[in-house]
């Protein structure tokens, strides 16, 4: 009887483990791809080797949908090139690249698309071993989520809790928690009161935190259930997450933080700068004295790139050079180069194995600078921002040969103008996409605003696109007014930076026509604006206002022939003014005698 007990309690059991509306994707012959059409689902996948499996997830609901990979196992010592889930942001892997996931990612992904449907493909290697992959997801209305969750905290100390604490959560929270503290310190976290849905691996609802700025930082650890856990930072940055699912809900957590001074020598002469064209490392001979290292031991990738030694220790260099590393991860470019001892010849050292790993990222409208030092398995993190260095210019033909430095640029009506965007890098193997042109009358481009090229669409009649062309974005318009009475036209352009080794990037898939509430999240996106343009004339119109631009345009002219005419009425002015003087004058004479009557001597 006892027996047959725990046979009904185990089925029981495993089912109340799963969360509400999830299925078993794989239990015995695993289960290879699915079209899901639910507004949220729980997939347990289970593949082995030599899978190629295609998940797609659609739904007419004009949301935005999250997909979770709370957790994945891979075999054992997989690269990114043999294994992976790659997350593509449309409805085929055709669409473009939204993330990827493989071995060593160090977060637990979460991923959101700028359309209604999302597909991920997962691939395994012929290894022979059972993969293991845990994910769901569901749809959301970015505009009505008013959980007020999440933020930045700053100071040296404060506290934060789940929604509602401590009520229960609701179910589909997401909230991240971006920590920042005094420089050269370090963070400690506690959570005082912590009550989460427990399962296995933390799959359902969980917290998740990140040593550093971002959840690509690097995971100190993932939790649920009841604890009371501690966490400590390397840095002065730390990022919280916590995430549900649809079932069963708790009443979450309570969490204080405070500043920890970080001990050994204050390094403020120890930092990262990037930028499009080079990486600069710059290292203080007191910090370098307190490793134990001679700053002349030092070399990058390439031994023959050596430092310039003064007070500081500095390496710069182009970012294509000294060994640097390019690597194309998921949704963003990175340049990554490492600063180590330099080989003495001996068999064996007492000194500590230490590597600087500095690493440019280029994604989002900037690029992120990752700079950490590894020190016997203890990492340090320094983070900096910088921007892709982009510009955009009127050209005279299409030889794109002459750019128009005047400013404003005034153009005839119905003109055919020029532009090339350029980014300047010294990259070689870098393309530029114009994914979207707007024009609008007002340098802050208010509500009025016209489409010349959305998503790598021609939207004017006029617009002619050129192939990407090494570091230059090109394309031509013909010059128009807006109806109503403005002088200037302002152009602002998104533009994609893609690594050109890869066939399948956005910058040679062109034009994207499906329905788009927004342009697509690429990771390495940037803009540029240029401006204003002012019509010269316009004979059809009678508007003052193009009368007016009409007058600068031709202001010099028009002087040169109004001194022209005063010249010449100012020298007819002055011959009548004489000429009356001298009748005036004579008159005048004239006017002196009077007539005297001559006596007769008679």
């Amino acid at each position: 009887m006892q027996g047959l007990r725990q046979f009904l309690l185990l089925p029981l059991l495993a089912a109340l483990a799963l969360p509400k509306g999830s299925s078993v994707e794989s239990t015995g012959a695993p289960r290879c791809g699915a079209s899901l059409h639910e507004l949220n689902k729980a997939l347990r996948i289970e593949l082995n080797a030599n899978a190629s499996c295609t998940w797609q997830i659609q739904r007419n609901s004009n949301q935005t949908i999250r997909l979770i990979f709370s957790y994945f196992k891979f075999a054992p010592s997989s690269s990114c090139e043999t294994e992976s889930i790659k997350v593509f942001d449309g409805p085929s892997t055709n669409s473009p690249l939204l993330g990827q996931v493989c071995n060593s990612t160090d977060a637990v992904p979460v991923l959101e698309s700028s359309s209604d449907s999302l597909t991920f493909l997962i691939t395994t290697n012929s290894v022979d071993f059972r993969r293991n992959f845990f994910v769901f997801y569901y749809f959301f209305s970015p505009e009505s989520n008013t959980e007020d969750c999440g933020g930045q905290l700053t100071g040296s100390n404060g506290t934060f809790s789940s929604p509602n604490y401590p009520a229960p959560y609701p179910a589909f929270t997401y909230c991240v928690w971006h920590i920042q503290t005094p420089k050269n310190s370090k963070i400690n976290l506690q959570f005082q009161d912590f009550f989460l849905e427990l399962d296995r691996n933390c799959q359902l609802d969980f917290t998740a935190v990140y040593d550093g700025s971002t959840t690509t930082s690097g995971l100190i650890g993932k939790v649920c259930g009841r604890a009371q856990p501690t966490f400590e930072s390397s840095s002065n940055t730390m990022t919280v997450v916590l995430a549900t699912d649809s079932s069963t809900s708790y009443r979450g957590f309570s969490a204080h933080y405070s500043s920890v001074p970080l001990p050994g020598p204050v390094e403020p002469d120890t930092f990262l700068t990037c930028s499009s064209d080079s990486m600069k490392i710059v290292l203080s001979k007191p910090y370098l004295a307190s490793l134990g290292y001679n700053e002349s031991h030092l070399q990058l990738n390439d031994p023959s790139c050596r430092p310039v030694i003064t007070d500081l220790v500095t390496f710069s260099f182009p970012l294509s050079s000294c060994g640097t590393v390019k690597k194309e991860e998921g949704q963003s470019i990175t340049y990554t180069n490492i600063i180590s001892l330099s080989a003495t010849g001996n068999v064996i050292t007492r000194q500590k194995n230490t590597e600087i790993i500095a690493k440019c990222r280029m994604e989002n409208n900037s690029t992120l600078e990752v700079f950490y030092i590894t020190r016997d398995n203890v990492i340090q993190n320094i983070t900096a921002m910088g921007r892709y260095n982009v510009s955009m210019s009127f050209y005279d033909s299409d030889s794109f040969s002459k750019p128009i430095h005047q400013s404003p640029y005034y153009v005839d009506l119905n003109q055919t103008l020029f532009a090339q965007v350029n980014l300047h890098s010294t990259d070689p193997n870098l393309l530029v996409f114009v994914d979207t042109c707007t024009a609008s009358p007002q340098s802050d481009f208010g509500s009025l605003t016209y489409d010349l090229i959305r998503s790598g669409c021609n939207k004017d009649d006029t617009v002619v696109t050129y192939p990407p062309l090494e570091h230059h974005g090109r394309f031509k318009f013909r010059a128009f007014r807006f109806l109503r009475s403005f002088p200037s036209i302002y152009l602002q352009c998104d533009i994609v930076i893609c690594d050109s080794n890869n066939s399948n990037s956005r910058c040679t898939q062109g034009c994207i026509s499906r329905h788009r509430r927004a342009v697509s999240p690429h990771t390495w996106k940037t803009n540029t604006v240029v401006g204003p343009i002012r019509l010269k004339r316009d004979l059809s119109s009678a508007d003052p206002s193009e009368s007016l631009t009409k007058a600068v345009a031709e202001e010099i002219p028009n002087l040169q022939q109004y001194n022209f005419y005063t010249l010449a009425f100012v020298i007819l002015i002055s011959n009548i003014l004489i000429v009356v003087a001298v009748i005036l004058k004579h008159h005048k004479h004239r006017a002196g005698y009077t007539y005297q009557k001559i006596q007769s001597s008679l």
